[in-house]
């Protein structure tokens, strides 16, 4: 792609997160949400392959439908009461389908159907944008209207999420559908615990975006979409290999790593709440997404690959891709837990 259009459809991502972030009118923020869509069109769609070709379509399709909504949703709502703030979430027909407009955004289930697949299409570098900037504009929104939003609702999409996310990815061989379906997972930690304390959703964000940073950068250092593709990986750089199942177990919420940190005090508030129930079908819930976490660092680190070569370290070009921010991430998704009363302060 051309470096000017490059720079074009990146600065206008940025300039339509930043446009819903600073909103507090419906009409700038659905601005926003729609510059960021039609941005990253381009991006999805720059490889012309039919399976990419086809996950823009859905991707497009998806948010334009969730966009109208909006529209519709908050058109209603300020017929009703004379105004266009987001604070003044008045009509209950309205706040619940942005809920729902929202969720369909974000790849919140039941209305996820059209994560794994648009993921599966995309390359990893679009992908990881689609997986981590892409949350930011609708969860702003959310944040911002959530005490608008019905408790049992929000309670119930966090749930579905986290069990519909540890059950997709059981099954999976595709790396990229495995991350999507972690995506959803980690939608429904952020969800659950939206109306209780809101700066855990923003630190539970904050790790998400980091971890999959870190596991999407090293599935593209290592050329690996597959899980089959990961068995040969140890062979070509063992330290790759490595920190690589560290990342993904950060991802399951395993001490003493980094994505234990949203997940502990998550659970910790759900229980102060009066919600032991909830919490612990939450703890239970990521042990499905665990396992298959656990699987790929099995398929990874403890696994030969059947080969005819007699050498273990097989003939290769020396990579000439960026690995300083894959280093970065990678020790930011691991190592953040010992800091975390810092982390919290800085985000409340």
């Amino acid at each position: 792609m051309n470096p000017y259009v490059l720079a074009t459809l990146l600065s206008s991502l940025g300039l339509g997160t930043t446009l819903t972030f600073a909103s507090s009118h419906w009409l700038l923020a659905w601005m926003g949400l729609e510059i960021n869509t039609l941005a990253i069109v381009p991006l999805m769609a720059q490889h012309h392959h039919p399976r990419a070709v086809e996950a823009t379509t859905k991707y497009f399709l998806i948010q334009a439908t969730a966009a109208a909504v909006i529209l519709f949703a908050s058109t209603t709502n300020a017929w009703i009461t004379g105004e266009w703030n987001m604070v003044n979430m008045s009509d209950p027909v309205a706040t619940t389908m942005i809920l729902a407009a929202l969720s369909l955004k974000v790849g919140l289930a039941p209305m996820h159907f059209w994560m794994p697949e648009v993921l599966q299409g995309l390359d990893l570098l679009t992908g990881l944008i689609l997986s981590t900037w892409q949350k930011l504009a609708p969860f702003a929104l959310i944040i911002q209207t959530s005490q608008a939003f019905d408790p049992l609702l929000l309670t119930a999409l966090g749930l579905t999420s986290v069990l519909v996310g540890g059950w997709g990815g059981l099954n999976q061989t595709q790396l990229r559908k495995i991350l999507a379906y972690s995506s959803i997972a980690h939608m429904g930690w952020m969800v659950i615990i939206l109306q209780h304390a809101p700066h855990l959703t923003f630190l539970a964000l904050l790790m998400y975006i980091l971890m999959t940073s870190a596991a999407f950068l090293t599935l593209k250092l290592s050329y690996a979409t597959k899980v089959g593709a990961l068995a040969t990986t140890w062979s070509k750089s063992p330290l790759l290999t490595a920190t690589a199942a560290l990342v993904l177990l950060s991802l399951g919420g395993l001490p003493p790593l980094t994505g234990f940190m949203p997940k502990w005090f998550i659970l910790q508030e759900l229980a102060k709440q009066g919600l032991p129930l909830t919490a612990t079908v939450m703890a239970l819930a990521a042990l499905i997404s665990l396992y298959f976490y656990l699987r790929l660092c099995y398929a990874m680190t403890l696994t030969v690959s059947p080969n005819t070569a007699t050498s273990t370290t097989p003939w290769r070009t020396q990579t000439n891709q960026v690995s300083t921010p894959l280093a970065l991430f990678t020790v930011m998704a691991l190592g953040l837990l010992p800091v975390a009363p810092t982390v919290v302060a800085l985000v409340i």
